[in-house]
């Protein structure tokens, strides 16, 4: 099985691109699934049909998925939702308001994920694409599993025994709704199911994530930021696809400033992301709409030899290394100045990696757990992290 994101600006083509493979995929033979998580889904709109909250056929071999937030939420957590709505009714919200209200922030991220863990656990399909929701929303996404499982392992069993606790007490006192089991034990499986879909996205034999831009300097900067934090979250990159190129045949001077730009950002993107493999993809004479456009998309990214589904690039993962008696884990953190990084050493097993408004807290294997760190320094795209000397 293989799961492939593409995630990029939005507005850059990456609906389309995802559409492509995933029926260049089925097109060879391969059961593929392809799903949106963005909330203003257009996939539907590039094969030209609807799609819902359950898998359509679209093709032979190939099914399309547009996630409805609250239809998860309900058949995944459906009650810790009602706690919550509980929670707001009591409070003297309406009820209908308060059932609104309760798919609180983080929830788009987590219905998302537990779809594509659901699809890959069910064994139907060979290949699962997912057309992700722009940059930012998409690095939320990947982001929430590890963030919201050290919520869930570090808070959640102290508040767990603290209710139990306090429960006859508080009874005695208010009317308030009080967690039931059920809200504990849903929350305890989304712990398990969170460990899952980490290992699952992370493991770069099954899943790559794919940037797609054009040759734009906006865009290739975000793109360059959005590299650098899948890389702080251990997501394997393994291609980009650069849309929308302007054909060699287009010769009206019209176009010749707007050429000579995107050869130029063209050059950027070449310099930024190398040795990751570039698929170049001409700006079409038609929108890119319904089967034909979709396959002609497919043929100019692939070719007909290329399986969409290789792992086109391996990167350098996370390495602890033992010199001199020090410890050193390095990190692959590109497109990073040396400033913008901060880190923390807390005092349990964790190192707290800041890069701008993301912060990751790295579980550091049992080799480094009880020690303090002695030092940092960045080498060309990787963070080097040395280890000396116990905790104090």
């Amino acid at each position: 099985m293989r799961i492939i994101l593409y995630t990029g600006k939005g507005g850059v083509g990456k609906t389309s691109i995802s559409a492509a493979t995933a029926l260049h995929c089925a097109d060879r033979g391969l059961r593929t699934i392809v799903l949106s998580t963005d909330p203003a889904h257009s996939l539907g709109d590039s094969f030209d049909l609807p799609l819902g909250n359950d898998p359509v056929a679209i093709a032979p071999n190939l099914w399309g998925q547009e996630i409805d937030l609250l239809h998860q939420m309900d058949r995944h957590w459906g009650k810790v939702q009602d706690y919550i709505s509980a929670i707001f009714a009591w409070r003297g919200m309406d009820e209908l308001v308060a059932e609104e209200t309760s798919v609180l922030p983080g929830m788009e991220e987590l219905a998302s994920l537990m779809q594509i863990n659901w699809l890959a656990d069910s064994g139907q399909y060979d290949v699962i694409i997912v057309d992700c929701a722009p940059t930012g929303a998409t690095l939320q996404l990947l982001a929430f599993p590890e963030l919201a499982r050290w919520y869930l392992d570090k808070i959640f069993p102290w508040e767990r025994r603290m209710i139990k606790a306090v429960a006859p007490v508080i009874k005695r006192m208010t009317d308030m709704p009080l967690p039931s089991e059920e809200f504990f034990d849903s929350a305890e499986d989304l712990i398990v199911q969170l460990e899952k879909i980490n290992k699952l996205l992370t493991n770069p034999q099954l899943t790559s994530v794919r940037l797609v831009l054009n040759p734009e300097k906006m865009v290739v900067k975000e793109a360059q930021r959005a590299y650098t934090y899948l890389n702080l979250y251990g997501y394997a990159t393994d291609a980009v696809v650069c849309n929308r190129m302007l054909p060699n045949a287009v010769t009206d001077a019209y176009f010749t400033a707007w050429k000579e730009a995107q050869a130029r950002y063209h050059n950027l993107v070449q310099e930024s992301f190398e040795p990751l493999p570039i698929f170049d993809v001409p700006l079409f004479d038609q929108e890119v709409v319904g089967l034909e456009m979709l396959r002609r998309m497919a043929a100019s990214v692939f070719g007909d030899n290329v399986d969409p589904t290789r792992i086109f690039y391996v990167g350098n993962p996370q390495a602890v290394t033992l010199e001199g008696g020090v410890y050193k884990l390095t990190l692959p953190l590109p497109f990073v100045e040396r400033s913008q990084i901060k880190l923390t050493r807390s005092l349990a097993d964790e190192l707290i990696i800041h890069i701008g408004n993301w912060k990751r807290n790295l579980s550091l294997p049992r080799a480094l757990a009880n020690l303090a760190v002695s030092g940092a320094k960045y080498e060309e795209d990787r963070l080097v992290v040395s280890f000396n000397g116990k905790v104090k």
